[in-house]
């Protein structure tokens, strides 16, 4: 018997000898999946990189030091608004966002930001 499985790189056929293989060594082939835990971002970490790629350097509004509250970063972050882009969870976490948010909202002025 021959199972097929669509994939990003195609069907895959798995043997009925190939999946008593797999259960042999625990694996259930038709949900196997990496399971890791990944270590969240810090904030400045993701502003730098993400943010900070558009704020404060004339392409979108100014962010840090504008007592922003973090419900409304998150909104912005997760629904975008005009040229920016929304981010999923994929990209940013939810447990990133919440840190992310509340980093903004408590932020100081950087002098060294320049835009709106």
């Amino acid at each position: 018997m021959v199972l097929w499985r669509a994939s990003r790189a195609g069907l895959i056929a798995l043997s009925a000898s190939g999946l008593a293989l797999l259960g042999s060594i625990g694996v259930d082939a038709v949900s196997a999946q990496a399971s890791y835990e990944v270590q969240p971002r810090e904030p400045q970490y993701l502003y730098d990189r993400t943010c900070g790629y558009c704020h404060g350097h004339n392409v979108g509004p100014i962010l840090l030091g504008r007592e922003l509250s973090p419900q409304i970063v998150s909104y912005f972050v997760r629904n975008g608004n005009g040229a920016m882009p929304a981010f999923k969870p994929t990209e940013i976490t939810d447990t990133e966002l919440e840190a992310l948010a509340a980093w903004i909202a408590a932020s100081e002025t950087d002098e060294t930001e320049h835009g709106q």
